[in-house]
Order: structure tokens, then C-alpha cells, then sequence
């Protein structure tokens, strides 16, 4: 099998349940249906990440695009992954730009600088990685940690849709109805319906919303006047980068969430379709690395493989890679239509907050599932301390800082997991440490 080849599986392999493995596909007019799911799991954040650090939004969909083509081609297409902005750029970024919170950012050249350079960072990682392998990036992160980093990155992101995407009582109960008819979905329908249980359940809850608001008058209606404004076509402004060595030293250490984050997802998906990834880390960061170098040299955030799109793919068992070639295909066709953009932000945003809630659960649960896949032993207080601690620094935002560096919720719980695992495992009784074991 070619790198661009994949074997076809029709639809009694969806109708079955059945997993869809990397170097498999759907019939196409399936594969397009699952790449415009995929396309609406990342945007949200793709499109977030962004606005808070005063980039150009429709920039970062097009870069999205062109970024997942970046990885697609160097793992010649064998790591399921889409790339989107990452929000691990966000703090780092507003301290180096001294970003106001509102509108364009005016100093965007220098972000853009370090982003370049953490890139640099990131693909020489990837490059040792190729040569000598993962092994000493995974006597740092065994499985206990990675299960509880991948963990960390849902729980991290609950307050978003539950704190920041519902107004008042109205919003909430359109956020539990929208999450309520993504369930059902998921439940009660087979085939490609039920593999599009995001998708579907977004539409009726969107229905549903603007039957009670433009209708009934309970809440702030749909307005889509911005849609009709917005031109077909249109070209995003690009920036050029400045290269200013506070502004890269302040940057650069964002790499290594890079390199966890990365790490757990395809320990994620290797765990998810029983199919060993491992082999492709390297050029999966260096992927990774060379897309955040291209965004940036145009004017795009940094970007990462998305746990979002993990979350997608643990709830349909798709994990082909062809559906994110054509999501990064649309995603660039996208970046060049404000209209499409206008379109999106149109979604009522409570309904937004429920496919959220959705999505970053089951991206929780991807990690629980890794410590079950490796049966992690939870009676060693090793294992038991480290996935404790790291899961409340996340998801309580733990925050250090160090001079003008905040290292935040999903940093802090990253470092101190590998740190904390490093740290107990040499005091594990030397009795418990030569019994016969399952591998953590």
C-alpha cells in the first residue's frame, strides 16, 4: 500500500460499528461528511485562540488547513491529527506584545517571531526523536502521565463553554438540550448518522434555538445579517515577522507543551485503535514544527495537533487519515471566504457551549482510557499521587511564574506529572519494585 493509498470500507462496516483505522477510508461523499465534522470540532478554538491574542481569524482557518497538509505530508499520512491554534501561545503572546485584550494586535510581528522560532525548536525535537526514537521522552512520560496530561486538557478547557458561553438560566438550558441531542444521537441512530453525532446534533439543536428565539421570543435571537454582508472571497491579511530575542526566549519554552500535548494524543489514538503510532512520533513533531513555522512566517498563531478532533474520533471510531485531508482541504477553501466565517460565528454560542462540553469530556475520557489500555497500577501511591495532583493542577489552573514567563493550568500539571513521576517512582519500595508488575 502507497503512502496515499487507503483500503475502502463501505457502509456495513458503519452500520457494524466497526473501527475505521488510520490507512483506511470511507466512501469519499462519507470521508467529506466526516472532514466537515472535523472542520466544525476545531473551529471553535481555531477561531478563539486567535481573537484573544488579536490575530486575524479567518488567517488561523487557512493556516489550520495549510498546517494539517504540512503534517499530513511528513507522516505521509499515516498519524490521524488535525492542526489548530493553540491556546498554549495565548499568555505568552499577550506578555510579549503587550496586547491590549481588544482588536488587532500592533505588535504582532515580534509574536510572530517567536512563534517562528519555537517552531525551529519544536522540528529539531522531532528530528532526534526520528533518529534515536521516544524512549527517553517516555521514561519522562509513561503512560500514567500521558493519560493524565491528555485528561488534564479537557478538564482544563470545562470552564469555557460552562462559565463563558451561557449569559443567563435561557442559555444554560440551551446548552444541557444541545449536549442532551448529541447523546441521543449518539445512542439511538446507526451508520453514518451516528458517526456524525456532533454535526447532527449541532443542526438540531441550532433548529431548536431559533424556533424558541426568532419564534418565541425566549432568547436573544439568530442573527445572520452578517452572513448576507460577508463577501464570497477574500484574502486574510498577512504579517510579517520580527525576530526579537526577549520576545523568542519568552516563546520558545512553549515547545515542550507542544511535545506533550502532541505525545498524548497519539498515545490517545494509538490506544483507541490498538494501532502502535510510535514510530511516526518524530515526524509527527517535526510536522507539527515546520506548520507552526509556516503559520507564523504568514501571520498565524502557533499549532498544535488538536484534541478536539480526538474527541471526534473517539465518539465515531473513525480515525482515517483521508477525513483530515479533506478537512484541511475545506479549512483552506475556508480561510478564503469571509462569508463561511460570518456563517460560523453566526452558531448560537450556547449551543457552541454544549458540542464543547461534549467534545472536551470525551477528550477526559481519551486520557482515562490510556491508564486502562496500559493498565496503570493505581494501588502504587507513585501512580496514584502523580494522576491525582496533575489532574487538580489543571483543572484548577495552577499558575507559576517566572519573571515575565506564567507557566499556566495545562503547563504547570505537564511539568509537574513528569516531574513528580521522576520524583516518586525512586522511592516505590524495592519489594513492589521487583514484583511482576503491568507496565506504566
Amino acid at each position: 500500500m502507497g503512502w496515499f493509498q487507503w483500503q475502502e470500507r463501505g457502509a456495513e462496516v458503519l452500520h457494524a460499528g466497526g473501527v475505521i483505522g488510520p490507512d483506511e477510508r470511507l466512501p469519499w461523499p462519507q470521508t467529506g461528511l466526516m472532514g466537515v465534522q472535523h472542520v466544525i470540532a476545531m473551529f471553535g478554538s481555531t477561531v478563539l485562540a486567535p481573537i484573544l491574542m488579536g490575530f486575524d481569524p479567518n488567517l488561523a482557518v487557512l493556516m489550520s488547513g495549510i498546517g494539517t497538509l504540512i503534517f499530513f505530508l511528513i507522516t505521509g499520512g499515516k498519524v490521524p491529527s488535525y492542526l489548530g491554534s493553540s491556546f498554549a501561545f495565548i499568555g505568552v503572546v499577550i506578555a510579549a506584545t503587550a496586547y491590549a485584550g481588544t482588536g488587532p494586535n500592533a505588535n504582532i510581528g515580534v509574536a510572530l517571531g517567536g512563534i517562528i522560532a519555537c517552531g525551529a525548536v519544536y522540528a529539531l525535537v522531532g528530528v532526534v526523536v526520528h533518529l534515536i526514537g521516544t524512549g527517553w521522552i517516555e521514561r519522562f512520560m509513561p503512560p500514567v502521565v500521558t493519560g493524565a496530561v491528555v485528561a488534564v486538557i479537557g478538564l482544563n478547557l470545562a470552564g469555557v463553554p460552562i462559565k463563558n458561553m451561557a449569559a443567563n438560566n435561557f442559555e444554560a438550558w440551551m446548552q444541557a438540550l444541545t449536549f442532551v441531542c448529541v447523546a441521543l444521537v449518539a445512542v439511538f441512530t446507526r451508520g453514518m448518522v451516528q458517526r456524525l453525532l456532533i454535526l447532527v446534533g449541532l443542526i438540531l439543536a441550532s433548529i431548536a434555538y431559533a424556533l424558541l428565539t426568532n419564534g418565541l421570543g425566549l432568547g436573544k435571537p439568530v442573527d445572520l445579517s452578517g452572513v448576507a454582508a460577508a463577501p464570497w472571497l477574500g484574502l486574510p491579511q498577512l504579517h510579517a515577522p520580527v525576530f526579537s530575542a526577549p520576545a523568542m526566549l519568552l516563546i520558545v519554552p512553549v515547545v515542550i507543551i507542544l511535545v506533550a500535548e502532541n505525545l498524548g494524543h497519539i498515545k490517545a489514538v494509538t490506544a483507541m485503535t490498538s494501532k502502535n503510532l510510535d514510530q511516526y512520533m518524530g515526524r509527527a513533531f517535526i510536522g507539527d514544527g515546520v506548520a507552526t513555522m509556516v503559520s507564523g512566517a504568514a501571520g498565524g498563531t502557533g499549532v498544535t495537533t488538536y484534541a478536539e478532533n480526538i474527541g471526534v474520533m473517539a465518539a465515531t471510531r473513525i480515525y482515517s487519515t483521508a477525513v483530515f485531508m479533506v478537512a484541511a482541504l475545506i479549512a483552506v477553501l475556508l480561510g478564503f471566504s469571509p462569508k463561511f466565517g460570518a456563517l460560523i460565528q453566526a452558531i448560537p454560542l450556547p449551543v457552541m457551549g454544549g458540542v464543547s462540553i461534549v467534545v472536551f469530556g470525551l477528550i477526559a475520557i481519551a486520557g482515562a482510557k490510556i491508564w486502562v489500555d496500559n493498565k496503570v497500577d493505581f494501588s502504587r501511591s507513585s501512580n496514584l499521587l502523580v494522576a491525582a495532583i496533575t489532574l487538580i493542577l489543571g483543572t484548577g489552573e495552577f499558575t507559576l511564574k517566572f519573571g515575565d514567563f506564567a507557566l499556566g493550568g495545562i503547563g504547570t500539571a505537564t511539568f509537574g506529572a513528569i516531574l513528580l513521576n521522576a520524583l516518586l517512582s525512586r522511592g516505590e519500595p524495592a519489594a513492589l519494585l521487583s514484583a511482576p508488575r503491568p507496565r506504566d
